[in-house]
């Protein structure tokens, strides 16, 4: 099987405390009433969202700024881990936060709060306690043969 290079696996934990403040953040805007400014921040979460899918979570942003920044000051991980699961979680975040975000301009009562907090919920789970919940829906589908793992060789 071929190896792809692995990442740090704190950097999707550091990506997801941001993530989820800002998501906590878009929720507490439109609930306050500050529909524009939820609006607005949500579809920046989307773009973030979309172009860690799309250009993987190595490219994104959040990893970048983890890379150069913060772990620099850190000891090396204990092991390097397979980036596809946390890219492939990155695009269940985009599908629900662009569902989210398309309802809520069709005027869907709370659809963008409903969407933010299930984003928020993934994302605290993932930074607090390390548990990616896309991650998890990506080893249940390479296990029931709907996706294949890259590099993956069949026996």
């Amino acid at each position: 099987m071929a190896t792809s290079p692995g990442i740090d696996p704190r950097g999707p934990r550091f990506s997801a405390g941001i993530t989820a403040v800002l998501l906590l953040v878009t929720i507490a805007l439109s609930l306050a009433g500050a529909t524009v400014a939820a609006t607005a921040l949500f579809a920046a979460l989307v773009a973030l969202f979309a172009w860690g899918a799309f250009a993987g979570i190595q490219r994104h942003p959040y990893g970048v700024l983890f890379k150069k920044l913060v772990r620099p000051r850190l000891e090396k991980p204990a092991e390097l881990e397979d980036p596809a699961p946390p890219t492939f979680a990155q695009g269940v975040g985009f599908v629900i936060t662009l569902t989210g975000l398309a309802l809520h301009l069709a005027a869907v009562p709370y659809a963008l709060v409903i969407a933010a907090s299930a984003a928020f919920i993934a994302a605290f789970l993932n930074s607090v306690f390390g548990y990616c919940l896309g991650c998890q829906i990506y080893l249940l589908l390479v296990r029931a043969g709907i996706i294949r793992r890259k590099g993956a060789t069949t026996a």
